[in-house]
């Protein structure tokens, strides 16, 4: 059911909350929403006194709301966005606006619910909720090149799949996966673009390329950030006229496809450092989707866990696991995201014989956490302790590197009580150079 709320004071309010309920037949007047109702409309004034509590608690449980109000009230649409609306607009004697916005609002969600999306990426934490929408947003709706960024092991493969699944101009061809970590800079325009026989020695025959092969589909760079500088602007030509050679080839060759690239770098300081064109970034970024990582999406991470390891032991069901558990799941870090859930998720499968829940022995010892304060061992862990732990989790020196200073941060901002200069003074640094890695590692993160 979509509903409208009413949460003004006055009969004006009342007023447009019964036009639009008269305008659709859908539309309810409730009191309060359901929390299976994921689309609503509030009607408000500047003088509403729940709207913000209204909003917050619509976005913990993944609604879509439409704040409605009339245009002489002052509302600022950028503080009830980050509350949790999705939009805010102005009344004026019509519903047909509204009623457009929210039924694509109603579409997305539909797809976000079917088969295509829901089977492929699993969980309903608000922020992957909102990457989705994101995402089905951009391939359905919107015809151009899709960014997907994010941390390793988000799951972006995954969302190029269903982006190319609800893409309608992806429908009629393939997707075509190339991974920009492994073409070779002498080779990589005979990987994307293909080559005529004798083009190069070893060219024995006419290779086609990934071009032509995702013509009419969908075309998917993985790890864009690695793509030899010098081929971008070919790649380019390609993406704005649909046109490219062979490599030893005289004559162009027309293709149309959809591009999805993908990435875990931030592509901003790249081009800010001159490692990647800013015209070709400018291009692939029409639309830019970021996957959350794993510690974003707490409510995700059991059911996911679970989920893995039925599937590793080729059950259908998924597997329980005990408190103690999940409490140590809770607790482990996940440098590696969904991917090191999984391979988490694989070693536990490998130990654990039922029926009966996943227990305490079934987590290898390297896995896991450092015994507390009472139990047989008392010894507090060390921070080499720790540096092994992560190592053994496949943790690199970078990440080693870059996790152990976010922690110092945090640190530094929890024992200055929030204080920016007084963490930078304990930290010994600017409070412009923390503000910056702060906001850096949001970008990233």
């Amino acid at each position: 059911m979509t509903w409208v709320l009413d949460l003004g004071v006055g009969a004006r309010t009342k007023a447009i909350a019964r036009a639009l309920c008269s305008a659709h037949r859908d539309l309810r007047l409730v009191t309060s929403p359901e929390p299976d109702d994921l689309t609503g409309v509030v009607v408000c004034s500047e003088f509403s006194q729940e709207l913000e509590q209204t909003l917050s608690t619509a976005a913990a449980a993944n609604a879509h709301v439409i704040v409605v109000a009339d245009p002489r009230h002052a509302l600022e649409p950028w503080s009830l966005l980050a509350c949790g609306a999705t939009d805010l607009m102005s009344w004026y004697d019509d519903p047909q606006p509204v009623l457009a916005r929210l039924a694509r609002l109603i579409e997305v969600e539909k797809v976000v619910e079917s088969p295509p999306v829901a089977d492929v990426i699993r969980g309903t934490s608000p922020a992957l909720r909102q990457a989705l929408r994101d995402l089905v947003t951009a391939a359905k709706f919107g015809g151009g090149p899709i960014l997907i960024t994010g941390e390793t092991g988000t799951g972006k493969e995954l969302a190029a799949k269903v982006a190319h699944a609800v893409s309608t101009s992806g429908r009629s061809g393939h997707l075509v996966v190339v991974d920009c970590t492994t073409i070779v800079p002498s080779l990589s325009g005979s990987e994307l673009f293909g080559h005529e026989r004798g083009a190069f020695t070893g060219a024995v025959s006419v290779r086609t390329g990934a071009c032509a092969a995702a013509n009419g589909g969908t075309l998917m760079l993985d790890e864009v950030g690695e793509l030899p500088l010098e081929l971008q602007p070919e790649l380019l030509r390609v993406v704005q006229e649909g046109m490219y050679k062979r490599v030893g080839a005289d004559t162009w060759q027309h293709t149309s496809f959809r591009l999805i690239c993908a990435t875990n770098r931030v592509l901003e300081d790249d081009v800010s450092a001159g490692r990647f064109r800013a015209d070709f970034y400018y291009r692939i970024a029409a639309y830019s989707v970021r996957l959350p990582p794993l510690r974003d999406r707490p409510d995700d991470l059991l059911p996911l866990f679970r989920s893995f390891v039925s599937e590793a032991q080729g059950q259908t069901e998924p597997a329980e696991v005990t408190p103690e558990v999940e409490q140590a799941l809770r607790r482990r870090d996940y440098p590696g995201n969904l991917r090191d859930l999984r391979q988490l998720a694989h070693r536990v499968a490998s130990r654990h014989v039922g029926p009966g829940p996943v227990t305490p022995g079934d987590l290898p010892p390297s896995d896991r956490p450092m015994p507390t304060a009472g139990t047989a061992d008392r010894r507090a862990p060390s921070l080499m302790d720790s540096i092994r732990q992560q190592l053994r989790q496949g943790m690199t020196l970078k990440e080693l590197r870059d996790h152990v200073a976010d922690l110092a941060v945090t640190a530094a901002l929890e024992e200055s009580g929030g204080s920016m200069r007084a963490a930078a003074a304990r930290l010994g640094v600017t409070d412009r150079a923390l503000q910056l890695r702060r906001a850096k590692r949001r970008t990233a993160g």
